[in-house]
């Protein structure tokens, strides 16, 4: 894994019916997320399905804006953007 961060941008859909990686346009991943936008359970949630795709501790994922939007900028520790990318679009349209 390469050292440094990458920083993504996000779309989020609370209260799927499944986790997801729905697509990517304007460069800002839109996801879907299956638990409910309330008490940050959506973010937990979007943490751990990140986490998950990205195969990488949560601790190394973090929401620098939006934690109450449903546009976020995260950040990832440990790897490239071109890492980050290829797993998200691995994933697309693929249920978790």
């Amino acid at each position: 894994m390469a050292q440094g961060r990458s920083i993504i941008m996000i779309q989020v859909q609370p209260g799927a019916s499944q986790n997801r990686v729905a697509s990517f346009t304007d460069d800002v991943w839109h996801l879907k997320i299956a638990a409910p936008p309330t008490r940050g359970k959506a973010n937990r949630e979007l943490v751990k399905f990140l986490s998950d795709i990205l195969e990488t501790a949560r601790s190394n994922i973090t929401i620098e804006k939006g934690q109450t939007s449903r546009n976020k900028v995260i950040a990832i520790r440990g790897l490239t953007p071109a890492e980050v990318n290829a797993q998200l679009l691995k994933h697309q349209g693929h249920s978790a």
